[in-house]
């Protein structure tokens, strides 16, 4: 089997245990992995080096297989198939789940094949590069154990075939007849890491149908009736697989450094967690009917008030690490070529540093949604929040950096005041229902007056719609969120022209960009595609504006651009093609949100 120097982004299945995942070809090869965390340094990344990345192989040799891949029904179990004149052989990829809620060092990626039909020789080659392939290694290989040990990291391979030495890494080969299999379990961990026990072809199995039985146990809790169930319980999964256990936080993507534009500059690390994404997310899982999961996000964003001030001194910023730690500084990888040369790759992210006043009131929706799972948290939580709110009062009117991170200076963006005006609107609504303590009429105040500044400033009579900043003309797809939140009724004038002149000029066949960087500088170069999560919160409000045909239509159109295995990166590329950090979490919350609102909306016009 010849491993693809760069494969599509789009072919890749996720796997991953709850603290971190990995990705997989359908070609067999992991070239993405990061231990212990999400955030922590590669151990696999050729998807971002093919040299200097590390890779582990494990598939046929025949060069002319025909490879398919496909998710085990209802699970994260991935399953590639080849298929070639001598035989048909599988390859099962799954990592064991955390069910304890405590980081852990150790993580496991359980590599099983079979042959099903006729005599199948599989190839393993397992080439790990630690710390983004900046340390170096030592290979200790006896007892049918490989042992890589890095500063600081220790990983075991095992498997139940021979192994061998191929200089500082490993290679491997067993032919397999039809009904046979066999099995490699890759294992990370810390200094101490002990060798595993012996590796036995039914004890990879016995691990594999456990993980089954999870993922099976945890879909039958979904409460999710509507017309796509299989594409929606997708979704969920991959929420799941994206969310940090420990503390209930999900990061953007499992990945970084995969471009908007290949060849460009526009490569983020996604690994980390956005108030924006992980608030919006709280309503969908409410909607399928995880509440726990829900809850612990709502818990995780309460103490986030409370922790020291980020930024210019802002109670809260843009994103965090998992563990909440608001440290991400940025730096280039300059060693690495990226991916099909896209460079530089960015480790860590410095939009950190931004002002993003919109965060305010993605993290007051997220509390009011989820103020009943969460049992309303504590009278020092709520004196927290309510500090907060007090503090935006007087310093509400202030330019920012805009929800889409852009680095071409602050400006008035109407999206930052839409969300302000969330953050009062709901504050006052948890101040009514908790029967909290409030200044009320302040907050009520300022909540009025976003109102009305952004209906005079934020208008466009040109447009005849509400544009991205003040004083400009540009459309904006964040504004697509105006209807969800309450900002403006979903089917009042002023909203249906805005939604009209953003069908003009930002939607190309039921696509949606972002925004026209051409006509509205971001300072940086190149372009990108159309936004994923823009065209499903573009399906959420035509859905909430009765426009159900066109709804449904885009939302049956967008299913097009999935992957094999139903996974969406961050966007779509002239050709098709998925671009950008992968899979990500904010473009499979807007689908499970686009999905519940366009059911809603069929069911009322066939009542």
């Amino acid at each position: 089997m010849i491993m693809d120097r760069y494969p599509p982004i789009a072919d890749h299945g996720l796997v991953g245990d709850l603290q971190t995942a990995a990705l997989v070809s359908s070609r067999g090869v992991v070239d993405w992995f990061a231990a212990p965390r999400f955030d922590s340094p590669s151990v696999f990344a050729a998807l971002l080096d093919h040299d200097r990345g590390g890779h582990f192989l494990f598939a046929p040799e025949s060069e002319n297989a025909t490879c398919k891949q496909l998710y085990y029904p209802d699970t994260a179990v991935l399953v590639t198939r080849f298929m070639s004149p001598d035989g048909v052989g599988e390859v099962f990829d799954c990592m064991p789940p955390d069910r304890t809620g405590t980081p852990t060092d150790e993580h496991a990626l359980i590599r099983g094949v079979r042959a099903v039909r006729g005599t199948v020789r599989f190839t393993l080659e397992c080439r790990p590069r630690f710390d983004y392939g900046r340390a170096t290694h030592r290979l200790d290989l006896r007892d049918g154990t490989a042992t890589f040990r890095a500063p600081g990291v220790t990983a075991h391979l095992q498997g139940t075939f021979p192994l061998e030495r191929d200089g500082t890494d490993v290679r491997g080969t067993v032919t397999l007849r039809a009904g046979e299999m066999a099995a490699a379990v890759f294992t990370v961990g810390g200094d101490q890491l002990a060798a595993p026990p012996p590796l036995t072809p039914d004890g990879a199995m016995d691990r594999f149908w456990d993980v089954v039985d999870f993922w099976h146990r945890w879909v039958r809790c979904s409460r999710y009736r509507g017309r796509w169930p299989g594409v929606v319980h997708r979704s969920a999964i991959t929420l799941k697989l994206l969310t940090y256990a420990p503390t209930g936080a999900p990061v953007a993507a499992a990945t970084m450094g995969l471009p908007e534009q290949v060849g460009g500059e526009r490569n983020w690390d996604y690994r980390y967690t956005w108030v924006r994404d992980g608030s919006l997310s709280v309503r969908a899982l409410l909607d399928l009917g995880f509440a726990e999961e829900a809850a612990r996000f709502t818990r995780w964003m309460g103490d986030r008030l409370q922790a020291r001030e980020g930024v210019d001194g802002e109670p809260l910023q843009i994103m965090y690490r998992v563990d909440g730690d608001p440290d991400v500084p940025e730096e280039i990888l300059s060693h690495w070529e990226g991916y099909r040369g896209s460079y530089p790759v960015r480790l860590g992210n410095a939009a950190a540093d931004q002002l993003q006043l919109d965060i305010y009131g993605e993290a007051l929706y997220a509390l009011s949604e989820g103020h009943d799972v969460s049992q309303g948290g504590s009278y020092h939580g709520w004196k927290n929040l309510a500090r907060t709110l007090d503090r935006l009062a007087d310093s509400w009117d202030r330019p920012d950096e805009g929800i889409w991170e852009t680095r071409g200076g602050r400006k008035d963006f109407t999206f930052s005041r839409v969300m302000e005006w969330t953050a009062f609107d709901r504050g006052l609504r948890l101040a009514r229902e908790q029967s909290r303590p409030a200044d009320v009429p302040r907050w009520t105040a300022a909540r009025d007056a976003i109102l009305e500044q952004v209906m005079e400033r934020g208008w466009s009579e040109k447009e005849q719609a509400l544009v991205q900043h003040y004083g400009g003309e540009v459309l904006d797809a964040s504004l697509l969120l105006i209807p969800r939140v309450g900002f403006l009724a979903p089917r009042t004038a002023s909203w249906l022209s805005t939604l009209d002149a953003m069908d003009r000029t930002l939607v190309s066949d039921s696509l949606v960009y972002r925004y026209d960087p051409t006509a509205s500088p971001d300072g940086l170069r190149g372009s990108e595609g159309t936004f994923s999560l823009c065209t499903f919160l573009y399906v959420d409000a035509l859905a909430l504006a009765g426009r159900t045909r066109p709804a449904r239509y885009a939302f049956e159109k967008m299913q097009t651009y999935a992957n094999h295995v139903g996974l969406f990166a961050e966007e779509i590329g002239p050709s098709g093609e998925q671009l950008g950090n992968f899979p990500q979490a904010f473009t499979h919350l807007s689908l499970i949100m686009a999905a519940t609102t366009l059911d809603e909306a069929l069911d009322r016009q066939r009542d």
